[in-house]
Formats: structure tokens, C-alpha cells, sequence
């Protein structure tokens, strides 16, 4: 209040001087370039004495008196770029306000934009809750663990990442208590990682080569399809900018670990653009606990994905891309690393994997609020296995193509669209598996409408149809409000409807401890079975503010409900005569899911000093049962804590912990809590920056808290259920170079 009221006192004591001199009425206003909507507090003002000016109000309106002549208007609100402008008053067009569109900062459009809404909002204008992790994570991440994606997903307390697989150390994201298959993941939108391309090492993609990761929290069926029933994650390809860039960088871990990433971009000219990432990882298989298996496997993999943008006039912009991931993976006991799985020795698998990857967008303006995109996908994926001398061998060809229309007219924003996708999965000479070829198609159509009430209330109405070839058609409604009930405070209501369809190379967590998804024991899928059904609630109140010039604060608490009926679990099938293996079928479960919880995410900034605070409580079970039990290897409670520290181009240091507790397995088996702390100092001389990396600090392995990971003859162990770390303590030096020209 006195702030606003010596601002006033300036403006009237300036008033007061220019009116000894001949002057004239200047109306502005002040819109948000991307949304067009009018800006509130924006402060308008002379640079020159005497100071003359004005604060806009609710409708990004104000009026300044300025004196006959020349004059120079700062027009500047915190977050966005400042402007000027020069003036010659009286102006040509009195009568006519100046319309002033500012632009966000740089820094803060590219981490609270979101692609994945279509829209392109900024953040605390979506309806829906989405937290997005920026270039500045990205940069971090990728010098850090720069092998993976995995580790800073990990690092958010609503997510937890858990490892499906001892022998690959394959991980599927659960999020919201849910198992991983009710987590869709895109790339730039695309859903690239379904069905038996998404089986592996899906949070292999390097940071390094990503701008952004966008998390969607609970149901996000309207645009995307049902699968996205706990939520959504989104990973956005890095865009050349304006100056040209090249980043290196090279790590060394003592797991052995060797990762050489390089990230190079440029703007060629105004039309053309181009980046270009090129990845190489080698992870020798390591027995970190001494009971002869592999906690890590040997990795291989190699990975370069060009993207081209040709923009050739400002109504058409043209991006297309390719990659190319090959890769090794070999697991077991590691005295047989090297050999030939044939299971007359001590367990070993091996692994050998081919993706490729080619999309393309277009995107055709009508005019600054008319869009219209056409864009698509095409994947081929190859998988050869030996699982102790029984192979398998498959490939899979996706594709996803999408035609949608963006139109924001008054007060509504709508998209809307067509979409196809597609899964052939087919079997190879040498494959011995009982597995089938299959063919899915999906035929989709959606709208969305975003009406914005008043200032103050905002809806968003979905509505989806989609059609399979297999098993029928879902109809799926959506509706999310948002609320701004204060400069600082956003309440959002969220209620939608989702499905899965069966897959039998979904990430399915086991329903019994004694099933095994391996694929020598794995059935077709049940004669009748049905699709999954989901309904979905959230709510999170949110707020965001500043303390003086240095001290942000953003308070963001959750709520969550989510009900799956007929959910698809891995269960044991009766043995074919003479087959001894312990076959697994997977079919509609004689139980439901319920998962119900709460997300408190705080993180405040002073200056240099960054700090996050996450705790997730949820309570997800079978129901529908005699005794209803927790659904497994889905941590009751867990918390996240980051402390960062940044001395500008010089040195960033950070700590990060999270405690993971009342976990359970099957049956409501209890296991211990646990802790995870990491730490991670970099040093930076100029383009060249040294990071020290410490992962697991105080050595958490499961095998020390319940005892081994594996039981029986050595030819064919059978593996204990994984809900802890197995790699131990994992430090890493990398040096990575940074140039912007």
C-alpha cells in the first residue's frame, strides 16, 4: 500500500510540472502476446523528468498526459520483456489507444510453456495441472546422469520409478499409485512407446536432447487417447535457437559407465533450421553385491536423431525428424557375459534391439488465433532374445497420423481432430515363443473447448470417440475447471474418463508373485478378455508469489481419485503337459483398482537458493475382494527434497533426497523404508564445466534389507520381486563443454 501510494505522489507531482506546458492524452493497452489477454500492473512511464505515468488496470488499460514533443514510454511488468516506445505527441490518432503486446522473458516462456495441451499456454493458465521440467533441468540432468531421463522423473513425488526387470533393467513409471502401464509417454506428442516397442527402455532417451519434460497429472484422455489414466509425460525435442549451439558432453561413472553425447544446433538462415544429437553408451554388466548377478547390465547403445525446421513464410512451418537407436543389452550371472546363452550354465540373457523413428509436422496459420496441423509418425522395432537358450524374435510397426485445428474465437479456444493409430506385431522364423501375430488399428476423433467465463473462471469440455479393430469403441467425456480467485491463487477441478485396451506386451506388473511376464512364459491373451475402464478425479489449489524483489514462493496441494474396473493382470495359467515352465496368461483380474491420495509440491527461490519440497501420500488397493490389499510395489508415502545452489558462471551444487516408506509387495507383504540422497557440484570455466556426481550416497541396495534377490538352481533362478536399488553407491565425473556463438 505505501509503495502504490509514493508511486502516486511521483505521478501527481509530475502531472503537476507538465501542466505548466501545453500537453495531450495518451491511451494505451497492454496485451500477452501469446494469449492475447490484457495484462494487469503493468507500469507505464516517461524515462526522462519529469516522470509522468500510470499502472494498467484490469483491462490492460492506461492512460498517460504528456507534454507537447518528443517522448520515450517504458512500458515493463516482472517476467516479461520490456519495452519502448517513441512518441510524438500530439499523436496522428488521439482518439486511438497505442495497443502494446508484451512478450514473456525469454527464461520464463521456455519453462511454463506447454506443447502439450495445444494450446500453448502458459502454465498457470491451463485448466488442467501440468508441471513441466525446463531447459535449465534438462542442462543439469544431462551432465549429471546423462544416460537417462529416468533420474529426474524419479526426483518428483508423485512419481515413482520402479525397475521391472533384474536381467535388463528395464523401468516403468508409476504414477498416481498406479502400475506403469497406466502412464502414457510421448515424444513431442507423438505416442511413440506402445504396445512391444514400449516393453524397453523407454527412459533411455538422454536428457541431453530434450528441451523440456511436461507432466500431466491424472486422466488426459481428450487429445491423446484413454491410456493416459494416472497421467501423462511428454518429452519435447530441443528447437534450434537463436544463436548456434553446441554442447559435448562425456562422463565416467564407477559402475563403469562411459557416455559420450553431443548436441549441436543452428538457424541457417530465416527459413531453415537444424538440430542434431548423436549418443553413445558402453555399461559393462557389474555384480555390485557380490552374489554373482548382474545389478547392472551391459549396455551398448548408440542413438543419432536430425531434426530439420523449414519455415519458408510465416503462414507454413515444416519439422521433420529421424532417429536411430541400436542397442545391446545382456544380463544374468556375469561369469557368462560374452557367451552364448543355452541354459545347460548360470542364467544369462541377451538382448539386441533396432528402433527406427521418422516424423513429421505441418502446421498451416490462417491467422494469429487459426491453426491447423497435420502430422505423423512411423516406427519399426526389432527385439532378438535369448532367455537362457530359449529365443525369441519379433518386430513391431507403429504408426500414428493426426490431423487437428486449432481456433481461438472470444472467449473460446478449441481443438479439434482426427487421429489414426496403428501396431503390427509379427513373429520371426527363429521365435519360440506361444505368442501370435497381431494387428491394431485405432480410430480416433476429439474435440476440446477451452471457454474462458470471465477473468476469473475458465472451462474445459472434452469429448472423445475412438474405435479399435479388436475390441470395440470408447467414448470418453472430460471436464476441467479453473479458478483464479486472487492475483496469486488458481484452483483446478478435473474430472475425465479413460480405458485400456489389452496388450500383452504392456508393462503389466505381475497379479501373483509366482506369474512371470518372461516372454518363454508368457500366453496369448485370454479368450473374452475386456478392455480396462477408468474414471478420474483431481483438485489442487495452487498459489504463486513473490516476497519482496528476491524471495519467490510456489505451493501447489493435491487430491487425487482414480477407479479402474476389469484391470488386466499377469496371472499363472494351467501348465501344458509336458511343459514345467510356469506359463502366464494375462486376463480381466476377479478385483478392481482404487487409488486415492494427496501431492504437496513447495518450492521456493532466494536469490541463488533453490529449494523443493514434495510429499505424496497414496492409498491404492484391490477392492472388490475378500480382503482388499495394497497394490504392489506402490509407496504409501514418499518424499522428495532438492537444495540447489547457483554461484553465476561459476559453480551450482545441489542435494537431493527422498525417503521412500510403506511400501508393500503381494499378499500386503511389508518391506523397510528406505532413503536415497544424491549429490552433485559442477565448476564452470567459461564453455568447459566439470561435474562431480554422487548417486545412492549412503549405499541402499535391497539385497541388504531383505536378503537375496534370487533363489534355486542357478541354470533357471527364480527372482525375487524388485522394489529397491540394486546398483549401490554410483559416482561420476563428466566434463562437458558449452558454446553459444
Amino acid at each position: 500500500m505505501v509503495k502504490h501510494l509514493l508511486f502516486a505522489l511521483c505521478l501527481l507531482a509530475g502531472a503537476a510540472t507538465a501542466g505548466f506546458s501545453q500537453s495531450s492524452p495518451v491511451a494505451f493497452q497492454v496485451l500477452d502476446s501469446l494469449t492475447q489477454q490484457p495484462l494487469m500492473g503493468v507500469t507505464i512511464r516517461t524515462t526522462k523528468a519529469p516522470v509522468v505515468g500510470d499502472i494498467t488496470d484490469v483491462a490492460g488499460r492506461a492512460k498517460l498526459t504528456l507534454p507537447t514533443g518528443e517522448a520515450t514510454i517504458q512500458i515493463s511488468l516482472v517476467g516479461y520483456t520490456t519495452q519502448q516506445r517513441a512518441l510524438t505527441i500530439p499523436l496522428s490518432s488521439p482518439d486511438s489507444a497505442i495497443m502494446v503486446r508484451l512478450a514473456a522473458a525469454q527464461e520464463v516462456l521456455e519453462e511454463v510453456t506447454v506443447t502439450s495441451t495445444r494450446t500453448n499456454s502458459r502454465i498457470e493458465d491451463l485448466p488442467i495441472k501440468v508441471e513441466v521440467l525446463g531447459q535449465d533441468d534438462m542442462d543439469e540432468e544431462a551432465a549429471v546422469v546423462p544416460g537417462n531421463v529416468g533420474s529426474i522423473l524419479g526426483d518428483i513425488s508423485i512419481i515413482h520409478i520402479q525397475r521391472t526387470s533384474l536381467a535388463t533393467n528395464n523401468q516403468g513409471v508409476r504414477m498416481q499409485g498406479l502400475d506403469p502401464k497406466y502412464t502414457q509417454i510421448l515424444r513431442d506428442g507423438l505416442p511413440l512407446y506402445e504396445g512391444f516397442s514400449g516393453n524397453l527402455g523407454v527412459l533411455q532417451i538422454p536428457p541431453l536432447d530434450l528441451k523440456q519434460v511436461e507432466i500431466v497429472k491424472g486422466s488426459a484422455s481428450t487429445l491423446y487417447g484413454g491410456g493416459a489414466i494416472g497421467g501423462l509425460i511428454n518429452l519435447v525435442s530441443r528447437r534450434p535457437g537463436v544463436e548456434p549451439e553446441l554442447t559435448v558432453v562425456a562422463n565416467r561413472s564407477t559402475l563403469r559407465e562411459s557416455n559420450l553425447n553431443a548436441y549441436g544446433s543452428k538457424q541457417f538462415t530465416e527459413t531453415f533450421g537444424a538440430t542434431l544429437f548423436a549418443g553413445y553408451t558402453n555399461q559393462p554388466a557389474v555384480d555390485v553385491n557380490g552374489d554373482g548377478l548382474s545389478d547392472v547390465p551391459l549396455i551398448e547403445q548408440f542413438t543419432i536423431h536430425p531434426r530439420l525446421f523449414y519455415t519458408p513464410n510465416a503462414r507454413n512451418r515444416i519439422n521433420a525428424g529421424y532417429a536411430l537407436v541400436t542397442e545391446r543389452r545382456d544380463g544374468g550371472f556375469v561369469s557368462e557375459v560374452g557367451t552364448v546363452p543355452n541354459g545347460a550354465n548360470p542364467y544369462f540373457q541377451a538382448n539386441k534391439l533396432l528402433r527406427h523413428t521418422g516424423d513429421v509436422t505441418y502446421d498451416h496459420t490462417f491467422g494469429e488465433n487459426h491453426t491447423l496441423t497435420l502430422r505423423g509418425t512411423v516406427s519399426t522395432f526389432n527385439r532378438k532374445q535369448n532367455d537362457a537358450g530359449f529365443r525369441f524374435n519379433a518386430s513391431q510397426i507403429s504408426g500414428y497420423a493426426e490431423a487437428s485445428d486449432y481456433l481461438k474465437h472470444g472467449a473460446h479456444t478449441m481443438v479439434t481432430g482426427i487421429n489414426l493409430t496403428t501396431e503390427q506385431f509379427t513373429k520371426g522364423f527363429t521365435d519360440g515363443s506361444f505368442l501370435t501375430d497381431f494387428t491394431y488399428n485405432t480410430v480416433g476423433a476429439f474435440v476440446q473447448d477451452d471457454y474462458a467465463l470471465s477473468k476469473v473462471v475458465t472451462l474445459q469440455g472434452g469429448l472423445r470417440l475412438d474405435h479399435h479393430n479388436v475390441f470395440g469403441s470408447f467414448f470418453l467425456p472430460r471436464l476441467s475447471i479453473l479458478t483464479k480467485p486472487g492475483e496469486h491463487w488458481t484452483i483446478r477441478t478435473s474430472v475425465g474418463t479413460g480405458y485400456k485396451t489389452p496388450n500383452v506386451f504392456a508393462n503389466v506388473v505381475t497379479g501373483e508373485p509366482a506369474a512371470s511376464t518372461r516372454y518363454r512364459n508368457l500366453l496369448p491373451l485370454a479368450p473374452n478378455i475386456q478392455s480396462e475402464r477408468s474414471l478420474g478425479l483431481n483438485m489442487d489449489v495452487a498459489y504463486r508469489g513473490n516476497i519482496g524483489e528476491h524471495f519467490s514462493v510456489q505451493l501447489d496441494q493435491a487430491f487425487f481419485y482414480t477407479y479402474v474396473s476389469n484391470p488386466v493382470v499377469a496371472l499363472l495359467a494351467p501348465t501344458i503337459d509336458p511343459d514345467p515352465r510356469p506359463l502366464t496368461e494375462l486376463r480381466n483380474a476377479p478385483f478392481n483398482y482404487r487409488s486415492i491420495g494427496t501431492d504437496t509440491y513447495l518450492r521456493m527461490e532466494y536469490d541463488a537458493l533453490a529449494f523443493y519440497l514434495g510429499y505424496n501420500h497414496t492409498e491404492a488397493r484391490r477392492v472388490d475382494t475378500s480382503t482388499p490389499t495394497y497394490i504392489p510395489f506402490n509407496p504409501r508415502d514418499k518424499f522428495s527434497l532438492t537444495v540447489a545452489y547457483d554461484i553465476e558462471g561459476k559453480w551450482r551444487m545441489g542435494i537431493e533426497s527422498s525417503w521412500v516408506g510403506d511400501q508393500y509387495l503381494y499378499n500386503n507383504q511389508s518391506v523397510p523404508n528406505y532413503y536415497f540422497w544424491a549429490l552433485a557440484v559442477e565448476r564452470m570455466f567459461g564453455p568447459l564445466h566439470i561435474i562431480l556426481n554422487a548417486e545412492n550416497l549412503f549405499n541402499v541396495q535391497q539385497i541388504n534389507l531383505t536378503g537375496p534377490v534370487y533363489a534355486g538352481d542357478v541354470r533357471n533362478p527364480s527372482f525375487a520381486p524388485l522394489w529397491a536399488p540394486q546398483e549401490g553407491r554410483i559416482v561420476n565425473l563428466a566434463l562437458k563443454y558449452q558454446l553459444h556463438h
